[in-house]
């Protein structure tokens, strides 16, 4: 896959910030010694978190180094490191692993969570939100516009990305090593400028795996048609304004 591009992911910064920020807002810790954020991206997650424990020692992994850098540039202070929580071990306990728009990247991400909760010391925890947009019409207008170009054979292959687990699986998952688990669900109404301007987000996230597998011509009239079609799903408001409708999946899990 692509490099990861800090820029193109930040031009979004208070939009992907927010539920950044209320995922933290729901962790039940008060003084956490050791925190880790897991998919640190360019640091904009884990800047929140030094805010909120100024006395722990922040950890932030990421599998890509040019979020990394970004991240050491935004946050001096902390540890950063290019890991992939996959098989990744931590040398000490973490009271706190926070994962916030990463996990729906890592396969059998229920079993990581679960090694990741079991790895916390009593009253530890493990928080995390995913994106729950597969059904959206951003992602599976990503899939049509593969099919219908010319560039249809270099799709043959599937492009897959395990749609995310049901709340109740998460739950069974996690609560026989949990105090409690939290689980919601929460559907941001984003106001964007305009259709390219969501076009422009998905470019920095879910249709990155499209465009690697195409040549930089394909790519020009892949981007262009996907931009038509969403052009004409997303209509503008009475303002100009489109509007991006975005699920997400919450937990916060609790170590016995």
């Amino acid at each position: 896959m692509a490099e990861w591009s800090p820029g193109q992911y930040l031009k979004f910064e208070d939009e992907r910030t927010r539920p950044a920020g209320e995922l933290l807002a729901r962790v039940p810790l008060d003084r956490p010694r050791r925190v880790l954020d897991v998919g640190c991206g360019p640091g904009n997650s884990t800047e929140l978190l030094a805010a909120r424990y100024p006395q722990a020692e922040i950890v932030g992994i990421d599998s890509s180094p040019e979020m990394i850098a970004a991240a050491r540039k935004r946050l001096p202070a902390a540890d950063f490191a290019v890991a992939d929580i996959f098989a990744w071990e931590p040398a000490a306990p973490f009271d706190l692993v926070y994962g916030n728009a990463v996990f729906q990247w890592v396969p059998d991400h229920l079993a990581v969570l679960a090694r990741l909760l079991d790895g916390c010391p009593p009253g530890g925890a493990v928080a995390i939100q995913v994106p729950d947009n597969l059904n959206e019409p951003t992602h599976m207008l990503m899939a049509a516009v593969a099919r219908g170009g010319p560039w249809r054979e270099k799709f043959v292959e599937p492009i897959r990305r395990d749609p995310i687990p049901p709340p109740a699986a998460y739950y069974d998952r996690l609560k026989p090593l949990a105090a409690s688990v939290d689980v919601w669900h929460t559907t941001y109404y984003h106001l964007l400028a305009d259709a390219a301007a969501i076009v422009e987000w998905v470019k920095g996230t879910g249709l990155r795996p499209w465009l690697d597998r195409l040549d930089g011509a394909e790519r020009a009239a892949y981007l262009a048609a996907y931009a038509e079609r969403i052009a004409e799903t997303y209509p503008p408001l009475v303002d100009g304004r489109v509007m991006l409708r975005f699920p997400r999946l919450f937990v916060v899990a609790v170590r016995a």
